[in-house]
């Protein structure tokens, strides 16, 4: 069988604490690799508010896997996220040539327009205190 890229984005309930999060997110990455898929990437979005109440819940925390495995384990993924109660909505499609073309697009521009702003911004470094300023003045 041949490998695919996916993607895999998950929503989880914004209730829960850091650790939490990111105790599930692990789970999902070890489900991935035991089950012969290879992570490529992982963006953290972290706490959103959403448009519309999803479970009750007003915000929600988003993340997106990407990752190659052989399509027996969509699956086995899918049915993994049905299971955790953590987990408000997920998403997984096969991503084509040209999505992975756009996506390497993004993040070039993305890094060119950081350094733009660098530029124009520059970022001030952490200033050392003079004594002398510091004193003062009696008279």
């Amino acid at each position: 069988m041949k490998k695919r890229v996916y993607e895999s984005a998950v929503l989880f309930n914004a209730a829960l604490d850091d650790e939490a999060i990111k105790n599930v997110i692990s789970r999902i990455k070890e489900t991935i690799t035991v089950n012969g898929g290879e992570i490529l990437e992982t963006e953290d979005w972290g706490r959103k508010r959403l448009a519309y109440q999803v479970k009750r819940s007003k915000i929600g925390y988003y993340v997106i896997i990407r990752f190659n495995s052989q399509t027996d384990l969509i699956p086995k993924l899918e049915r993994s996220y049905q299971l955790d109660e953590n987990i408000l909505r997920y998403l997984t499609i096969a991503l084509t040539k040209d999505a992975l073309e756009q996506i390497e697009f993004d993040k070039s521009q993305q890094s060119k327009l950081a350094e733009l702003v660098e530029e124009i911004i520059p970022v001030p470094l952490p200033a050392e205190e003079d004594e002398e300023e510091t004193t003062v003045k009696e008279e």
